[in-house]
């Protein structure tokens, strides 16, 4: 059964407590410290200049037009929120001047995303694409992808083919920030549980199955949401997700295999050096950069 498809109405609902203003802070400061992408507008003008740079390719001779050398100038500034979902995000992000473009492969998201778009005034590029079939007119300088986006990726070669596709959109010196749910999470923390939470408008059931052998975890959603039409009447629907667990080895060798450098690692919480009961993870990658130290020390946290 596809992912976010009904799920996708309600999304925001439960997600109302995630912390994204913290987030697109803590992913400005970590572009501004190892990244090349620059905001392109002043705080709360929301723009994207994508369409000034299609087709031109990555060639960088410098015998170039100087117009060719501008647009590409100007790829170093695209930020692209990959797995972008609901776009609350890639918002926060245009918000603070920088150029973006979202993909995402739910199209329910998607509408989410542009409904934010026009509510927002805001010329943010969104794409429906499946991020193991990434597909751009041009580079970008740095990638982002947080929520546990990668941990849906359940084979090795759907992460190696992002990866590696990820590697050749980057603009040279471009980052590459992501976050994913450890093994330990789903062995330990998750588990098989079931959670459940009511709201006035809409209630879920989450049923949570982990798979050890394959490290794969299944939730099973029951969701109810009222009907706009008939507020005394509730809609039932159901999803089933599934993600997969990674250690940070396994991560760290699907960065250095897809020709991308690792420059650091961090717990999620903490901004500190990962440990064994790490439930999440921050990974920075660069293109062409050589690696870095492997742990924040704090200092952006």
């Amino acid at each position: 059964m596809e992912a976010y498809t009904g799920f996708a109405e309600v999304y925001d609902t439960f997600m109302d407590d995630t912390p994204y203003e913290e987030w697109a802070d803590f992913l400005a400061g970590l572009i501004g410290k190892y990244g090349i992408s620059r905001p392109v507008q002043s705080a709360g003008e929301a723009g994207c200049a994508a369409g000034t740079a299609e087709s031109t390719g990555t060639e960088q001779g410098s015998g170039a037009d100087p117009s060719l050398r501008e647009a590409l100038e100007e790829e170093k500034n695209l930020v692209l929120d990959l797995g972008c979902g609901t776009g609350t995000l890639t918002e926060l992000l245009s918000q603070k001047g920088f150029d973006m473009i979202g993909v995402d492969s739910s199209e329910e998201m998607l509408q989410l995303a542009m409904d934010k778009k026009e509510k927002n005034g805001s010329r943010i590029l969104y794409l429906c694409q499946d991020m193991r079939d990434l597909d751009l007119y041009s580079t970008v300088g740095t990638v982002v992808s947080v929520c546990d986006s990668i941990n849906y990726l359940l084979e090795d070669e759907d992460v190696a083919d992002t990866f590696s596709l990820v590697e050749n959109y980057l603009y040279p010196g471009g980052i590459f920030i992501f976050d994913f749910n450890t093994l330990y999470k789903y062995e330990t923390v998750i588990g098989d549980t079931t959670i459940a939470e009511n709201r006035d408008d809409c209630s879920f059931i989450w049923e949570n199955y982990y798979h050890e052998e394959e490290h794969i975890n299944e939730y099973d959603l029951t969701i109810f949401a009222r009907e706009k039409k008939n507020r005394e009447s509730f809609r039932r629907f159901q999803e089933t997700h599934y993600q997969r667990g990674y250690t940070l080895e396994e991560m760290k060798s699907f960065v250095e295999n897809s020709g991308l450098s690792l420059i650091l690692v961090m717990d999620a919480e903490t901004h500190r050096e990962p440990t064994e009961d790490s439930e999440r993870i921050y990974v920075v990658a660069g293109k062409g950069r050589k690696a870095a130290k492997e742990c924040n020390t704090g200092e952006n946290g």
